[in-house]
Protein backbone atom coordinates (compact mmCIF):
# COMPACT_ATOMS: atom_id res chain seq x y z
CA UNK A 1 0.00 0.00 0.00
CA UNK A 2 1.40 3.37 -0.90
CA UNK A 3 0.33 6.60 -0.59
CA UNK A 4 -0.03 8.85 -4.42
CA UNK A 5 -0.32 12.30 -4.99
CA UNK A 6 -2.90 12.70 -7.79
CA UNK A 7 -3.53 15.00 -10.67
CA UNK A 8 0.05 16.72 -9.88
CA UNK A 9 1.22 19.57 -12.70
CA UNK A 10 4.44 18.70 -11.91
CA UNK A 11 5.71 19.44 -15.71
CA UNK A 12 4.39 21.86 -17.43
CA UNK A 13 1.44 20.92 -19.64
CA UNK A 14 1.15 17.37 -18.13
CA UNK A 15 -0.24 16.12 -15.08
CA UNK A 16 1.72 13.13 -12.99
CA UNK A 17 0.59 10.82 -10.33
CA UNK A 18 3.42 10.44 -7.92
CA UNK A 19 4.38 8.18 -5.05
CA UNK A 20 5.05 10.85 -1.68
CA UNK A 21 8.13 9.73 0.08
CA UNK A 22 9.66 11.28 3.18
CA UNK A 23 12.20 8.60 3.05
CA UNK A 24 14.20 9.98 -0.32
CA UNK A 25 14.61 13.40 -1.80
CA UNK A 26 14.48 12.86 -6.02
CA UNK A 27 11.74 13.52 -8.41
CA UNK A 28 11.55 11.00 -10.90
CA UNK A 29 9.32 10.25 -13.91
CA UNK A 30 8.63 7.42 -16.06
CA UNK A 31 6.09 9.08 -19.24
CA UNK A 32 5.25 7.26 -22.18
CA UNK A 33 8.04 8.37 -23.91
CA UNK A 34 11.38 10.31 -22.80
CA UNK A 35 12.14 12.78 -22.95
CA UNK A 36 9.39 14.42 -21.87
CA UNK A 37 7.17 16.98 -23.64
CA UNK A 38 8.42 20.39 -23.19
CA UNK A 39 11.85 19.32 -21.06
CA UNK A 40 15.14 19.50 -21.44
CA UNK A 41 17.46 16.44 -21.39
CA UNK A 42 21.20 16.55 -20.14
CA UNK A 43 23.51 13.91 -20.88
CA UNK A 44 23.81 13.32 -17.44
CA UNK A 45 22.95 9.75 -16.51
CA UNK A 46 22.14 7.56 -13.48
CA UNK A 47 20.45 4.38 -12.33
CA UNK A 48 18.78 4.76 -8.96
CA UNK A 49 18.72 1.20 -7.58
CA UNK A 50 16.73 0.00 -4.80
CA UNK A 51 16.02 -2.45 -2.44
CA UNK A 52 12.73 -3.36 -4.75
CA UNK A 53 12.96 -2.41 -8.32
CA UNK A 54 15.02 0.17 -9.95
CA UNK A 55 14.82 3.54 -12.65
CA UNK A 56 17.22 4.88 -15.26
CA UNK A 57 17.21 7.90 -16.85
CA UNK A 58 18.93 11.45 -17.96
CA UNK A 59 18.85 14.44 -15.50
CA UNK A 60 16.44 16.59 -17.21
CA UNK A 61 14.92 20.12 -16.45
CA UNK A 62 11.62 21.11 -16.89
CA UNK A 63 8.60 24.20 -16.03
CA UNK A 64 6.84 22.80 -12.78
CA UNK A 65 3.69 23.80 -11.38
CA UNK A 66 2.68 22.35 -8.12
CA UNK A 67 -0.28 23.85 -5.86
CA UNK A 68 -0.08 26.62 -7.53
CA UNK A 69 3.38 27.79 -7.37
CA UNK A 70 5.55 27.73 -10.66
CA UNK A 71 9.33 26.51 -10.78
CA UNK A 72 10.74 27.54 -14.03
CA UNK A 73 13.37 25.30 -14.28
CA UNK A 74 13.26 22.03 -12.16
CA UNK A 75 15.45 19.38 -12.09
CA UNK A 76 14.48 15.87 -12.16
CA UNK A 77 15.25 12.65 -13.51
CA UNK A 78 13.91 11.47 -16.84
CA UNK A 79 13.50 7.97 -16.39
CA UNK A 80 12.74 5.16 -19.53
CA UNK A 81 13.64 2.80 -17.90
CA UNK A 82 12.67 1.40 -14.77
CA UNK A 83 11.13 -1.47 -12.49
CA UNK A 84 9.54 -0.12 -9.01
CA UNK A 85 6.63 -0.92 -6.85
CA UNK A 86 5.29 2.21 -7.47
CA UNK A 87 4.72 2.18 -10.68
CA UNK A 88 2.26 -0.88 -10.50
CA UNK A 89 -0.25 1.54 -8.63
CA UNK A 90 -0.63 3.55 -11.86
CA UNK A 91 1.80 6.07 -10.51
CA UNK A 92 4.43 7.65 -13.21
CA UNK A 93 7.66 8.17 -10.35
CA UNK A 94 8.39 9.40 -6.93
CA UNK A 95 8.72 12.69 -5.22
CA UNK A 96 10.49 12.71 -2.47
CA UNK A 97 10.17 14.84 0.27
CA UNK A 98 13.16 14.71 2.13
CA UNK A 99 16.03 16.66 2.78
CA UNK A 100 18.34 18.00 -0.13
CA UNK A 101 21.46 16.48 0.80
CA UNK A 102 20.13 13.13 0.28
CA UNK A 103 19.38 14.07 -3.40
CA UNK A 104 21.29 12.13 -5.78
CA UNK A 105 20.15 14.69 -8.67
CA UNK A 106 21.27 17.71 -7.32
CA UNK A 107 24.97 16.01 -6.19
CA UNK A 108 24.74 14.96 -10.42
CA UNK A 109 24.13 18.57 -11.04
CA UNK A 110 26.48 19.59 -8.44
CA UNK A 111 29.32 17.95 -9.82
CA UNK A 112 29.17 20.09 -12.74
CA UNK A 113 29.48 23.40 -10.57
CA UNK A 114 25.89 24.48 -10.95
CA UNK A 115 23.12 24.96 -8.21
CA UNK A 116 20.15 24.43 -9.99
CA UNK A 117 19.57 20.57 -9.12
CA UNK A 118 17.62 21.03 -5.38
CA UNK A 119 14.25 19.33 -5.13
CA UNK A 120 11.19 20.54 -5.81
CA UNK A 121 10.19 20.84 -2.55
CA UNK A 122 13.21 23.34 -1.55
CA UNK A 123 12.82 25.55 -4.59
CA UNK A 124 8.72 25.56 -3.43
CA UNK A 125 9.64 26.66 0.16
CA UNK A 126 12.30 29.48 -1.65
CA UNK A 127 9.13 31.00 -3.37
CA UNK A 128 8.19 32.69 -0.54
CA UNK A 129 11.15 32.09 2.21
CA UNK A 130 8.47 34.72 4.89
CA UNK A 131 6.07 31.90 4.40
CA UNK A 132 6.73 28.34 7.11
CA UNK A 133 8.21 25.94 6.04
CA UNK A 134 6.57 22.42 6.78
CA UNK A 135 4.50 19.57 5.07
CA UNK A 136 1.71 17.97 7.24
CA UNK A 137 0.09 14.21 6.35
CA UNK A 138 -2.60 12.30 7.20
CA UNK A 139 -2.83 8.81 5.95
CA UNK A 140 -6.48 6.75 6.13
CA UNK A 141 -6.86 2.89 6.31
CA UNK A 142 -8.88 0.16 5.20
CA UNK A 143 -9.93 -3.43 6.13
CA UNK A 144 -9.85 -4.51 2.48
CA UNK A 145 -6.05 -4.30 1.60
CA UNK A 146 -7.02 -3.60 -2.07
CA UNK A 147 -9.41 -0.77 -1.83
CA UNK A 148 -8.40 2.60 -2.42
CA UNK A 149 -7.97 5.17 0.37
CA UNK A 150 -7.31 8.55 0.87
CA UNK A 151 -5.24 10.69 2.38
CA UNK A 152 -4.19 14.31 2.55
CA UNK A 153 -0.95 16.22 2.00
CA UNK A 154 -0.53 19.67 2.85
CA UNK A 155 2.31 22.51 2.75
CA UNK A 156 2.60 25.16 4.83
CA UNK A 157 -0.51 24.73 6.71
CA UNK A 158 -2.76 22.13 8.61
CA UNK A 159 -6.30 20.60 8.16
CA UNK A 160 -8.76 22.61 10.44
CA UNK A 161 -9.74 19.76 12.01
CA UNK A 162 -6.51 18.23 13.26
CA UNK A 163 -5.51 21.90 14.46
CA UNK A 164 -4.64 20.92 17.70
CA UNK A 165 -1.20 19.70 16.55
CA UNK A 166 0.26 22.52 16.78
CA UNK A 167 0.04 22.67 20.24
CA UNK A 168 1.75 19.70 21.03
CA UNK A 169 5.76 19.09 21.88
CA UNK A 170 7.79 18.77 19.21
CA UNK A 171 10.23 15.79 18.36
CA UNK A 172 13.51 17.40 17.52
CA UNK A 173 15.37 15.16 14.75
CA UNK A 174 18.53 13.48 15.89
CA UNK A 175 20.50 14.98 15.31
CA UNK A 176 19.08 18.11 16.31
CA UNK A 177 21.47 20.29 14.18
CA UNK A 178 21.66 19.37 10.31
CA UNK A 179 19.66 15.93 10.27
CA UNK A 180 20.05 14.46 6.73
CA UNK A 181 16.87 12.50 7.22
CA UNK A 182 13.72 12.94 9.57
CA UNK A 183 14.99 10.56 12.11
CA UNK A 184 13.89 11.10 15.90
CA UNK A 185 14.42 9.32 19.17
CA UNK A 186 12.10 6.82 20.32
CA UNK A 187 11.96 6.29 23.91
CA UNK A 188 9.97 3.10 24.40
CA UNK A 189 7.19 0.45 23.14
CA UNK A 190 4.69 -0.19 24.81
CA UNK A 191 3.01 -3.86 23.91
CA UNK A 192 -0.41 -4.52 26.48
CA UNK A 193 0.94 -3.82 29.34
CA UNK A 194 4.13 -4.69 28.91
CA UNK A 195 7.18 -1.59 28.20
CA UNK A 196 9.96 -3.14 25.80
CA UNK A 197 12.71 -1.06 26.36
CA UNK A 198 15.21 -0.29 23.03
CA UNK A 199 18.61 0.22 22.52
CA UNK A 200 20.29 2.16 19.65
CA UNK A 201 24.28 1.15 17.18
CA UNK A 202 24.27 4.73 16.36
CA UNK A 203 27.20 6.65 17.37
CA UNK A 204 26.73 9.12 20.13
CA UNK A 205 22.71 8.87 20.71
CA UNK A 206 21.32 7.84 24.37
CA UNK A 207 22.26 4.44 24.67
CA UNK A 208 18.47 3.97 25.87
CA UNK A 209 16.76 5.31 22.85
CA UNK A 210 16.10 4.22 19.27
CA UNK A 211 16.67 5.99 16.19
CA UNK A 212 13.94 6.24 13.82
CA UNK A 213 13.29 6.85 10.44
CA UNK A 214 10.14 7.83 9.93
CA UNK A 215 9.09 7.35 6.51
CA UNK A 216 5.61 7.30 4.66
CA UNK A 217 7.31 5.38 1.72
CA UNK A 218 7.83 2.58 3.62
CA UNK A 219 4.14 0.35 4.11
CA UNK A 220 5.56 -1.52 7.27
CA UNK A 221 7.59 -0.68 10.18
CA UNK A 222 11.20 -2.51 10.18
CA UNK A 223 12.45 -3.20 13.66
CA UNK A 224 15.33 -5.15 15.11
CA UNK A 225 14.01 -8.96 16.03
CA UNK A 226 13.72 -8.95 19.19
CA UNK A 227 11.26 -6.09 19.20
CA UNK A 228 9.10 -7.96 16.62
CA UNK A 229 9.41 -11.03 18.78
CA UNK A 230 8.42 -9.24 22.02
CA UNK A 231 4.95 -7.90 19.89
CA UNK A 232 3.92 -11.31 18.10
CA UNK A 233 5.93 -13.93 20.12
CA UNK A 234 3.52 -14.01 23.18
CA UNK A 235 0.41 -14.75 20.42
CA UNK A 236 -1.17 -18.11 20.31
CA UNK A 237 -0.90 -19.31 16.86
CA UNK A 238 1.73 -16.75 15.82
CA UNK A 239 5.06 -17.87 14.22
CA UNK A 240 7.58 -16.67 12.08
CA UNK A 241 7.54 -17.50 8.36
CA UNK A 242 10.75 -16.87 7.40
CA UNK A 243 9.72 -17.38 3.39
CA UNK A 244 7.84 -14.28 3.82
CA UNK A 245 10.62 -13.17 6.07
CA UNK A 246 7.48 -12.01 8.63
CA UNK A 247 5.78 -13.06 11.23
CA UNK A 248 1.85 -14.63 10.70
CA UNK A 249 -0.93 -14.88 13.16
CA UNK A 250 -4.61 -15.29 13.45
CA UNK A 251 -6.63 -12.75 12.12
CA UNK A 252 -8.63 -12.00 15.05
CA UNK A 253 -5.80 -11.64 17.60
CA UNK A 254 -5.64 -8.12 18.82
CA UNK A 255 -2.37 -6.81 19.71
CA UNK A 256 -2.53 -3.13 21.67
CA UNK A 257 0.27 -1.26 21.62
CA UNK A 258 2.05 2.36 21.35
CA UNK A 259 5.14 3.95 20.57
CA UNK A 260 6.70 6.63 22.95
CA UNK A 261 8.35 9.76 21.20
CA UNK A 262 9.49 12.60 23.68
CA UNK A 263 7.57 11.55 26.77
CA UNK A 264 4.45 11.23 24.57
CA UNK A 265 2.39 7.73 23.88
CA UNK A 266 0.99 7.10 20.45
CA UNK A 267 -1.53 4.48 20.44
CA UNK A 268 -1.36 2.15 17.36
CA UNK A 269 -4.55 1.03 15.93
CA UNK A 270 -4.26 -3.02 16.21
CA UNK A 271 -6.04 -3.37 12.52
CA UNK A 272 -2.31 -1.80 11.24
CA UNK A 273 -0.35 -4.22 13.69
CA UNK A 274 -1.66 -7.36 12.12
CA UNK A 275 -2.86 -6.29 8.47
CA UNK A 276 -5.09 -9.13 6.37
CA UNK A 277 -2.40 -10.89 3.86
CA UNK A 278 -2.52 -9.78 0.60
CA UNK A 279 -2.21 -13.91 -0.38
CA UNK A 280 -4.16 -15.66 1.65
CA UNK A 281 -7.34 -14.89 3.95
CA UNK A 282 -6.26 -17.79 6.25
CA UNK A 283 -3.76 -15.81 8.50
CA UNK A 284 -2.71 -12.11 9.09
CA UNK A 285 0.77 -10.73 8.87
CA UNK A 286 2.73 -8.77 11.03
CA UNK A 287 3.39 -4.99 10.02
CA UNK A 288 6.37 -4.83 12.40
CA UNK A 289 9.23 -6.72 10.13
CA UNK A 290 12.15 -8.20 11.95
CA UNK A 291 15.24 -7.00 10.37
CA UNK A 292 19.08 -6.05 10.49
CA UNK A 293 18.83 -2.54 8.74
CA UNK A 294 22.42 -1.94 10.08
CA UNK A 295 24.25 -1.67 6.69
CA UNK A 296 20.73 0.46 5.07
CA UNK A 297 21.13 3.32 7.84
CA UNK A 298 24.61 3.13 7.69
CA UNK A 299 25.08 3.70 11.05
CA UNK A 300 22.39 6.67 11.08
CA UNK A 301 19.33 4.64 12.22
CA UNK A 302 18.28 1.54 14.02
CA UNK A 303 14.74 1.48 12.62
CA UNK A 304 12.56 2.14 10.05
CA UNK A 305 8.71 3.66 10.77
CA UNK A 306 6.29 3.44 7.89
CA UNK A 307 2.67 3.50 7.00
CA UNK A 308 1.43 1.22 9.78
CA UNK A 309 2.23 3.29 12.11
CA UNK A 310 1.83 6.88 10.30
CA UNK A 311 -2.00 6.31 9.60
CA UNK A 312 -2.50 6.73 13.98
CA UNK A 313 -1.01 9.95 13.81
CA UNK A 314 -1.46 13.02 12.19
CA UNK A 315 2.16 14.41 11.29
CA UNK A 316 3.72 17.52 10.69
CA UNK A 317 7.66 17.91 9.56
CA UNK A 318 8.66 21.58 10.44
CA UNK A 319 11.85 22.43 8.10
CA UNK A 320 12.42 25.62 10.16
CA UNK A 321 11.43 28.88 8.91
CA UNK A 322 14.11 31.19 6.84
CA UNK A 323 16.08 33.65 8.95
CA UNK A 324 17.30 37.39 7.53
CA UNK A 325 20.56 35.12 5.85
CA UNK A 326 18.30 32.61 4.14
CA UNK A 327 18.87 29.93 6.55
CA UNK A 328 16.55 27.91 7.84
CA UNK A 329 16.38 26.55 11.79
CA UNK A 330 16.77 23.43 13.25
CA UNK A 331 13.96 20.57 11.86
CA UNK A 332 11.34 18.44 13.85
CA UNK A 333 8.63 16.83 13.79
CA UNK A 334 5.28 16.86 15.68
CA UNK A 335 2.34 14.48 16.04
CA UNK A 336 -1.22 13.86 17.03
CA UNK A 337 -2.68 11.02 17.84
CA UNK A 338 -6.12 10.10 16.59
CA UNK A 339 -6.69 6.73 17.82
CA UNK A 340 -8.35 5.99 21.56
CA UNK A 341 -7.13 2.47 22.45
CA UNK A 342 -10.50 1.68 23.45
CA UNK A 343 -12.25 2.47 20.30
CA UNK A 344 -10.01 1.08 18.41
CA UNK A 345 -10.75 -2.31 20.42
CA UNK A 346 -14.37 -1.63 19.18
CA UNK A 347 -13.34 -1.22 15.61
CA UNK A 348 -10.77 -4.38 15.73
CA UNK A 349 -13.39 -6.58 17.56
CA UNK A 350 -16.07 -5.31 14.51
CA UNK A 351 -13.63 -6.52 11.41
CA UNK A 352 -12.38 -9.07 12.81
CA UNK A 353 -15.09 -10.81 14.88
CA UNK A 354 -13.37 -10.74 18.45
CA UNK A 355 -14.38 -9.00 21.59
CA UNK A 356 -13.48 -5.32 22.50
CA UNK A 357 -10.96 -4.41 25.54
CA UNK A 358 -11.80 -1.65 27.78
CA UNK A 359 -9.58 0.39 30.00
CA UNK A 360 -6.40 -0.02 27.52
CA UNK A 361 -3.96 2.63 29.20
CA UNK A 362 0.05 2.88 28.72
CA UNK A 363 2.14 4.49 31.69
CA UNK A 364 4.63 6.71 30.02
CA UNK A 365 8.28 6.13 30.56
CA UNK A 366 10.16 9.01 31.98
CA UNK A 367 8.31 11.94 31.02
CA UNK A 368 4.66 12.78 30.55
CA UNK A 369 2.49 10.73 28.01
CA UNK A 370 -0.02 11.87 25.57
CA UNK A 371 -2.36 8.89 27.28
CA UNK A 372 -3.33 7.87 30.16
CA UNK A 373 -0.73 7.23 32.94
CA UNK A 374 -1.02 5.57 36.37
CA UNK A 375 0.15 8.25 39.53
CA UNK A 376 0.96 6.81 43.09
CA UNK A 377 1.38 9.34 45.82
CA UNK A 378 3.80 9.41 48.80
CA UNK A 379 2.27 10.01 52.25
CA UNK A 380 4.37 13.45 52.11
CA UNK A 381 2.09 14.86 49.03
CA UNK A 382 -1.06 13.69 50.30
CA UNK A 383 -0.05 15.85 53.68
CA UNK A 384 0.54 18.77 51.94
CA UNK A 385 -2.89 18.33 49.94
CA UNK A 386 -4.72 18.25 52.98
CA UNK A 387 -3.22 21.57 54.43
CA UNK A 388 -3.65 23.28 51.13
CA UNK A 389 -7.39 22.63 50.94
CA UNK A 390 -7.77 24.36 54.32
CA UNK A 391 -6.67 27.28 52.67
CA UNK A 392 -8.20 26.87 49.38
CA UNK A 393 -11.37 29.25 49.54
CA UNK A 394 -9.20 32.26 50.58
CA UNK A 395 -6.52 30.96 47.37
CA UNK A 396 -9.91 30.96 45.24
CA UNK A 397 -10.80 35.12 46.26
CA UNK A 398 -7.25 35.77 45.08
CA UNK A 399 -7.32 34.42 42.15
CA UNK A 400 -10.24 35.44 41.32
CA UNK A 401 -9.66 39.13 41.18
CA UNK A 402 -6.14 38.48 39.55
CA UNK A 403 -8.00 36.85 36.83
CA UNK A 404 -10.50 39.75 36.21
CA UNK A 405 -7.72 41.81 35.87
CA UNK A 406 -5.76 38.92 33.31
CA UNK A 407 -9.19 39.03 31.40
CA UNK A 408 -8.62 43.18 31.00
CA UNK A 409 -5.19 42.98 29.29
CA UNK A 410 -6.00 40.07 27.59
CA UNK A 411 -9.33 41.70 25.87
CA UNK A 412 -6.85 44.91 24.87
CA UNK A 413 -4.25 42.66 23.50
CA UNK A 414 -6.74 40.88 21.36
CA UNK A 415 -8.16 44.22 20.25
CA UNK A 416 -4.94 45.51 19.84
CA UNK A 417 -3.83 42.02 17.47
CA UNK A 418 -7.27 42.14 15.71
CA UNK A 419 -6.09 46.08 14.25
CA UNK A 420 -2.73 44.94 13.58
CA UNK A 421 -3.40 41.61 11.83
CA UNK A 422 -5.42 39.59 10.19
CA UNK A 423 -6.28 35.65 9.83
CA UNK A 424 -6.34 33.22 12.57
CA UNK A 425 -3.73 32.03 14.59
CA UNK A 426 -2.68 28.71 12.90
CA UNK A 427 0.73 28.91 11.68
CA UNK A 428 0.17 28.82 8.39
CA UNK A 429 1.69 29.75 4.71
CA UNK A 430 -0.24 32.90 3.37
CA UNK A 431 -2.33 31.17 0.09
CA UNK A 432 0.22 31.46 -2.60
CA UNK A 433 -0.74 27.75 -3.89
CA UNK A 434 0.59 25.86 -1.04
CA UNK A 435 -0.69 22.48 -0.40
CA UNK A 436 2.48 19.78 -0.61
CA UNK A 437 6.39 19.55 1.16
CA UNK A 438 9.74 19.70 1.78
CA UNK A 439 13.55 19.28 1.14
CA UNK A 440 16.77 21.16 2.52
CA UNK A 441 20.35 20.90 2.55
CA UNK A 442 21.75 20.61 5.76
CA UNK A 443 24.50 22.90 6.75
CA UNK A 444 28.03 21.72 8.17
CA UNK A 445 29.14 23.21 11.43
CA UNK A 446 26.03 25.33 11.82
CA UNK A 447 22.77 25.37 13.78
CA UNK A 448 20.52 25.94 10.64
CA UNK A 449 19.63 22.98 8.31
CA UNK A 450 18.77 25.18 5.13
CA UNK A 451 20.00 27.71 2.71
CA UNK A 452 19.47 29.25 -0.30
CA UNK A 453 23.34 30.18 -1.22
CA UNK A 454 24.07 29.47 -4.87
CA UNK A 455 27.78 27.55 -3.79
CA UNK A 456 28.46 24.08 -3.77
CA UNK A 457 27.48 21.80 -0.92
CA UNK A 458 28.27 18.62 0.71
CA UNK A 459 26.00 14.97 -0.01
CA UNK A 460 25.34 12.38 2.08
CA UNK A 461 23.63 9.21 0.97
CA UNK A 462 20.34 9.12 -0.73
CA UNK A 463 16.62 7.42 -0.51
CA UNK A 464 16.40 5.03 2.19
CA UNK A 465 12.41 4.61 1.23
CA UNK A 466 11.21 0.94 1.07
CA UNK A 467 8.16 1.34 -1.33
CA UNK A 468 6.40 -1.92 -1.03
CA UNK A 469 6.22 -4.88 1.95
CA UNK A 470 9.09 -7.15 1.86
CA UNK A 471 7.27 -10.29 0.29
CA UNK A 472 7.22 -8.63 -3.22
CA UNK A 473 9.23 -10.85 -5.71
CA UNK A 474 13.24 -8.97 -6.26
CA UNK A 475 13.26 -6.90 -9.37
CA UNK A 476 14.83 -8.12 -12.55
CA UNK A 477 19.15 -6.38 -11.98
CA UNK A 478 19.19 -3.23 -14.35
CA UNK A 479 21.43 -3.78 -17.29
CA UNK A 480 22.96 -0.64 -19.05
CA UNK A 481 23.30 2.97 -18.44
CA UNK A 482 26.85 4.67 -19.36
CA UNK A 483 26.69 7.21 -16.51
CA UNK A 484 29.48 7.60 -14.21
CA UNK A 485 29.17 6.60 -10.52
CA UNK A 486 28.51 9.12 -7.53
CA UNK A 487 30.28 9.20 -4.26
CA UNK A 488 26.93 7.45 -3.09
CA UNK A 489 25.74 4.03 -1.61
CA UNK A 490 22.49 2.19 -3.93
CA UNK A 491 19.26 4.17 -2.22
CA UNK A 492 17.04 1.84 -1.11
CA UNK A 493 13.54 1.85 -1.90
Amino acid sequence: MIYIANSLDLILASDYRVQLDTGSSDLWIKGSSSPLPNSSQTSTTYNLTYGIGWAYGHVSYAAAKFAGINVPQQAYLDVSSAVNPALSYGTSGILGLGFTSLSTVDALVNRTGASSGRSLLYNLFNDNPTEPNFIAFSLQRSSDPTDDIEGTFLIGEVEPEYAAVNKTTAIPTFPVNSPTRWTVLLDAVFVGTNTISVTTTVANAPSNRAVVLVDSGTSYTYAPTEICEAIYGGITGAKYDSSLGQWTLPCDAEIDMALQFNGQVYPIHPLDVSPISLSTTKYCVGSFVPQDISSIGAGNFDWIIGDNVLRSVYSVYDFGDFDSNGKMGNPYIKLLSLVDPNEASADFASARGSTARTNITYNAQGGTAAASTTVSLSDDITDTLKKVSVYFPAMLAIMALNALVLLVLVVLGVVFLCRRRRGGGIRSRKNKGRTTPLPMEPMIGGPSSYEQDPSLHVYQPVSMALTEDTFVPPSPAFHGGKGKQIDRPNSVA
